[in-house]
C-alpha cells in the first residue's frame, strides 16, 4: 500500500475508532504511530520523533493560554456569576413575551464572554435558568430548545479555546480571530431572541409572563452586569491593542473573574480547589487530544495526503464557493457526533490546505479568519441539530419530564436561525471581517 492510501484510509480508521468510544486524542495517536511506521519501515525514526513532537508541541508558549481560559471559565462557573448574570437579564428582558427565554439567551452570552465551552454554557446555563422558566410557564420544548442553543454561544463569543487552536493550526493572530467572532456571535444571540419571538407568537401558549420589575431594579440590574463586560472587554481589547499578550489576557482574564466570583461571595476555599483541578483535568484532556494530533498530522505530512487530495481538488475546476458549502455541510454533520476542538485538530491540517487553493476574493489572512469563523459556526450548529446534537442530550437530561422529542422540536426555530446567519455570513465576508479591518485601520 502505497503513502497515500495509508493516508487515505487512516481518516475512516480514526473516526471508527471514535464512533467505537476510543477517545479521540488515543485514536489519532495510534493511527499516527501505526501509519508512520508503515511509511518509513522502522520504529526508530518514530520513537525519534515522539520525543521531538512531545518537546516542540509543549514548549509552545501559545498553548499555556488554553489553562488559563478554562481557569476563568470554572471561576465563573463555581463563583455563582450564572445566576448573576441570568438575575440581571431577566429583571431587563423578562417582562416582555417570551423574555425569561431571551434572558437566558442573554446570560448565555454574557456567560460565554468568560467561559469559551458550548457544553459548560448549555449544563451551567441550564441548572440556573431552566427552573425559572417551567416556573414561569414555559413549555418544555421552548425552554430546554433555547437553552441548548444558548450554549453555543460559549464557544462562539470569544475567548474561545477552539479559536486559540484554529489560530495556532493555521498560524493566524488570535486576537483578530477573537475580535472577528464578536460580531456573529452578537448576531447569533439576537437571532435567537428573534426566533423566540417569533415562536410565542406563533405558539401563545408556550410562554407564560412576568411582572414588569421596577426600573430602580433594572438600573441595579445593569450595573450588576458591568463588571463581566469589564473583563470581556479588558481581555478582548487589551490582547488587541497591544498592552499584553494573549496569555497575559487570559490571565488578566482568569484573575478578574477570580477576584469578581470571590466579590459576589460565590467562591469558597473548596471551590477554588474544585476550579484548579478541574482545569488541570481538562488541560490534561486537550493537551492530550493536541499531541495525538500532531503525531497523526505528523503521519499525513509524510503520507503527503493532504497535499496530493489539495491539488487534485483545486485541477477539478470546482467553483470555489461549491467547494466551501460541501466543506460547511461535512462540518455540520460531523459537529453532530464530536466535539468541537476534536473537529478543529483532526481536520483543519486536511481542509484547509485545500481552501487555501481557492480565490474567494480576500487576502490570505482575511479568508482564514473568515474561514475560521464559518467553521466554528457550524460546528456549534452541529451541537443542537437533531437527532444527536451533543447540547440537546445535555439541557434534556436535566429536564427529566421532558420528552427528547419535545427538545427535537423546540430546537428547530434557533436552527433555522443559524441557517439563516450562517447563508449571510457566507455571502457577506465583510459582516465577519469589518471590524477587524476598522481596528486594523
Amino acid at each position: 500500500m502505497s503513502p497515500f492510501e495509508l493516508g487515505l484510509w487512516s481518516f475512516p480508521i480514526v473516526l471508527a475508532m471514535i464512533f467505537a468510544r476510543v477517545p479521540i486524542g488515543l485514536a489519532m495517536l495510534v493511527a499516527g504511530i501505526v501509519g508512520s511506521y508503515l511509511v518509513l519501515g522502522s520504529w526508530n525514526p518514530m520513537l525519534a520523533q515522539l520525543k521531538a513532537v512531545t518537546v516542540t508541541t509543549f514548549s509552545t508558549y501559545s498553548l499555556s493560554i488554553i489553562p488559563l481560559f478554562l481557569l476563568m471559565g470554572e471561576f465563573a462557573t463555581l463563583g455563582g456569576l450564572s445566576s448573576a448574570l441570568f438575575r440581571s437579564s431577566e429583571k431587563i428582558l423578562g417582562h416582555y413575551r417570551g423574555g425569561v427565554a431571551m434572558a437566558a439567551i442573554g446570560a448565555c452570552a454574557a456567560f460565554g464572554a468568560i467561559c469559551g465551552s458550548s457544553l459548560a454554557t448549555a449544563a451551567t446555563m441550564g441548572r440556573v435558568a431552566l427552573p425559572e422558566l417551567r416556573t414561569h410557564g414555559y413549555s418544555s420544548a421552548l425552554a430546554t430548545g433555547a437553552l441548548a442553543a444558548g450554549g453555543t454561544l460559549g464557544i462562539l463569543i470569544p475567548p474561545s479555546v477552539v479559536l486559540v487552536i484554529y489560530a495556532i493550526l493555521t498560524e493566524q493572530n488570535i486576537a483578530k480571530l477573537f475580535v472577528s467572532a464578536f460580531v456573529p456571535g452578537i448576531l447569533a444571540a439576537i437571532g435567537y431572541m428573534i426566533a423566540i419571538s417569533i415562536y410565542v407568537r406563533l405558539n401563545p401558549n408556550s410562554a407564560g409572563r412576568r411582572e414588569k420589575a421596577p426600573l430602580a431594579e433594572r438600573l441595579r440590574a445593569m450595573s450588576d452586569i458591568w463588571p463581566v463586560l469589564l473583563i470581556f472587554g479588558l481581555v478582548v481589547g487589551g490582547i488587541y491593542a497591544g498592552w499584553f499578550t494573549p496569555t497575559e489576557g487570559a490571565a488578566v482574564g482568569a484573575a478578574g473573574t477570580g477576584i469578581l466570583a470571590f466579590a459576589n461571595g460565590g467562591m469558597t476555599r473548596e471551590k477554588l480547589l474544585q476550579a484548579f483541578l478541574a482545569t488541570a483535568l481538562t488541560t490534561a484532556m486537550i493537551f492530550f487530544i493536541i499531541f495525538g494530533a500532531q503525531i497523526y498530522n505528523s503521519f499525513l505530512a509524510l503520507s503527503q495526503f493532504p497535499r496530493v487530495i489539495a491539488a487534485v481538488i483545486a485541477g477539478q475546476g470546482l467553483n470555489p464557493w461549491v467547494v466551501l458549502v460541501a466543506v460547511l455541510l461535512m462540518y455540520l454533520v460531523l459537529g453532530c457526533l464530536m466535539d468541537s476542538l476534536s473537529m478543529i485538530l483532526l481536520t483543519i491540517p486536511i481542509i484547509y490546505p485545500i481552501m487555501t487553493g481557492f480565490d474567494y476574493g480576500l487576502a490570505p489572512e482575511e479568508f482564514s479568519i473568515w474561514f475560521g469563523i464559518l467553521v466554528l459556526i457550524v460546528v456549534e450548529v452541529g451541537l443542537i441539530t437533531p437527532p444527536v446534537g451533543l447540547n440537546l442530550f445535555v439541557i434534556n437530561s436535566m429536564s427529566k419530564d421532558t420528552p427528547l422529542s419535545a427538545t427535537y422540536r423546540g430546537v428547530i426555530p434557533f436552527v433555522t436561525a443559524d441557517v439563516i446567519r450562517t447563508a449571510i455570513l457566507v455571502a457577506f465576508p465583510v459582516i465577519t471581517l469589518f471590524l477587524v479591518r476598522l481596528l486594523s485601520g
